[in-house]
């Protein structure tokens, strides 16, 4: 059963010869209708095993991954992996009978076999099926990474996830905290009376986000769409049409750079719920991501960093409240006595940050670059960062005490955005106006500039409810409760470049 000593080419020929062998004997390679009733968790939540079987003993069937196989005379012991977890079996010669423990000696470190039997204890205390009928499921042709290396160059791994997951365990353990995570966040909303709905992928507009956009063609229509950038204005318009509170976890796509906090398709979660201020849903936010870390980890304290030799992770505090930080009041907080109504006094502050501007650039995406430049790195404890100026919150509600900023947060954990919400803005002359700024901005060659949606003022027009938005980045979140360094480590399948 061990793979045989040369190269690949070698190892796969020699693979290629136990399958037909099998296939002769009788063992056919790819077979089809073998049942399996047991999962490897019930064989080990069966109580305490004997040492030895007694007759009339229940009898398992399951069915796995054969990751170690380990040979001892009459007898082979192997570990069999399902989607549960490792169990050891043990083909005895004298139980299975001569023909299929020969059978079994051709058997793979990778192959898939059913087995069926009873369990015992070993003399070293391992849980164990011993087996009394065992059937190829399928026959493995290329040897998996070896076992103890496991697979670790990154770049295969996010290229052959399927290899990843087989491999290493903890990846796996990873996504089933994502899989439980977006469980927990649907039960939370759905019990509080949130409708999940399904809006457009294919746009006609650029409209809902500030990003570049993935372009295609309808040849029937002759018409050009883009795969959305965010969900929102649908989202909106059934609010106007009376469903008042609604949420959609799906996928958005923005032609941007790879990095690791950017894929250029993600989830997201938006949210909306009428008659509700943003205020409201930093509360509410709060308590979700409490609730769900809690579900999904057994706690609030979660581990962050520590990924590099040396390092010592932090504890983030996921509990709430969270500080609230006004964008103005921090840049002043780092910068005392800066005129920031001065267009030239804030730009001549980002030069000396080695960050860009360019002409023209207007005040407030101004204050923004500064705050996220003197700010973003700190934010690592949970921090909603609120009152953005209005220039760049086109679609939220301009502050009653000051029209220059609007009723907006962003949530920030670990140093990065996570969340970005807002009062709705209903005011459909006044959304008009914002879009007509839009539209001047992308004259000038802002190229993340929305397009105007004379539809959704139409629908403002017919009146929507003081309402209030979120929208949550289902990854980065994903990222905070694995404690993954990349958004590659939390999406099965990440883009990636090509290989050369």
């Amino acid at each position: 059963m061990d793979e045989p000593v040369g190269g690949l080419e070698q190892i796969l020929r020699v693979r290629r010869e136990k399958r037909d062998k099998l296939a002769e004997q009788g063992w056919r390679p790819y077979p089809n209708g073998l049942e399996v009733t047991h999962r490897s968790s019930e064989v080990r939540a069966g109580g305490e095993a004997p040492g030895e079987v007694p007759e009339g003993a229940v009898r398992f069937r399951l069915g796995g991954r054969l990751l170690s196989i380990r040979g001892m005379g009459k007898a082979v012991f192997a570990d069999l992996w399902d989607r549960d977890g490792k169990i050891q079996i043990q083909v005895r010669k004298d139980l299975v009978g001569e023909e299929v423990f020969a059978r079994s000696k051709l058997l793979d470190i990778g192959d898939l076999v059913v087995v069926e039997g009873p369990r015992f204890t070993t003399r070293r205390g391992e849980l164990t099926i011993q087996v009394e009928k065992i059937e190829l499921a399928t026959k493995s042709m290329h040897p998996l990474p070896d076992k103890h290396a496991g697979l670790q160059d990154v770049e295969q791994r996010y290229r052959q996830r399927y290899v990843d997951l087989i491999v290493n365990r903890d990846v796996r353990t990873a996504f089933e905290r994502r899989i439980a995570m977006i469980k927990g966040i649907r039960d939370f909303l759905d019990q509080r009376r949130f409708l999940e709905v399904e809006t457009p992928i294919l746009h006609e507009l650029l409209t809902g986000a500030a990003a570049r956009p993935f372009k295609t063609h309808h040849n029937a229509l002759d018409m050009a769409l883009f795969c959305r950038i965010a969900p929102e204005l649908h989202l909106k318009r059934l609010i106007v049409g009376g469903l008042e509170r609604v949420y959609e976890i799906g996928r958005s796509f923005r032609n941007e750079g790879l990095s690791t906090r950017h894929n250029p398709e993600f989830t997201m979660l938006e949210f909306y719920m009428a008659f509700a201020t943003y205020e409201d849903l930093m509360w509410l936010t709060e308590e979700m991501l409490s609730e769900v870390s809690e579900r999904v980890t057994g706690s609030t304290q979660l581990p962050f960093g520590g990924w590099n030799e040396g390092e010592t992770p932090i504890t983030l505090d996921l509990a709430g409240p969270y500080p609230r930080i006004p964008v103005l009041d921090g840049i002043l907080d780092k910068r005392p006595g800066l005129d920031i109504a001065d267009p030239e006094a804030v730009g001549s502050e980002l030069k000396q940050l080695h960050v860009e501007a360019p002409e023209g650039t207007p005040l407030g995406k101004l204050q923004m670059e500064l705050f996220e430049a003197l700010w973003e790195a700190e934010l690592v404890q949970p921090t909603f960062v609120v009152d953005f100026p209005t220039a760049v919150s086109p679609l939220a509600r301009k502050k009653d005490s000051n029209p220059e900023l609007t009723d907006r947060f962003e949530l920030y954990v670990g140093g990065r955005e996570l969340a970005n919400g807002f009062s709705e803005l209903n005011d459909p002359e006044d959304q008009r106006a914002r879009f007509d700024d839009q539209l001047e901005a992308k004259r000038r060659g802002d190229e993340d500039a929305m397009d105007a949606d004379e539809d959704y003022c139409h629908a403002l027009e017919i009146g929507m409810p003081p309402t209030a938005g979120e929208g949550i980045g289902i990854d980065r979140l994903a990222m905070i409760l694995t404690n993954a360094p990349s958004i590659r480590d939390v999406i099965l399948f990440p883009l990636l470049r090509k290989l050369t």
